[in-house]
């Protein structure tokens, strides 16, 4: 029987890197394609600085569903605030008006 290497206790987390941090608005060059229409209407409403509250107002949904499209935005993009997903909007705005 061939030995088998067992855990001798828990891995260290990628968050205890402090260069595992999300990638800034301006490292991401993602371009709008991966977001669906309606993601790229609620992106282009935060980069306005608009609130879910308002977000939700605008298209006519519930603001359950305005936080929810905020937060898969969010999570594609590898952003953790509105902010950055506001900057890389607008950083997409300047590149696709070149």
């Amino acid at each position: 029987m061939a030995p088998t290497s067992a855990s001798t206790g828990p891995s260290p987390t990628p968050s205890a890197n402090p260069s595992a941090r999300p990638a800034s608005p301006a490292v991401n060059s993602q371009p709008l394609a991966p977001l669906t229409r309606r993601e790229r209407q609620v992106a282009e409403l935060v980069a306005q600085g608009l609130s879910n509250k308002d977000i939700a107002a605008r298209l006519v949904v519930a603001q359950r569903t305005a936080e929810g499209h905020v937060e898969r935005i969010l999570t594609k993009l590898g952003f953790t605030t509105r902010t950055q997903l506001a900057v890389w909007v607008n950083e997409q705005r300047e590149t696709r008006e070149r």
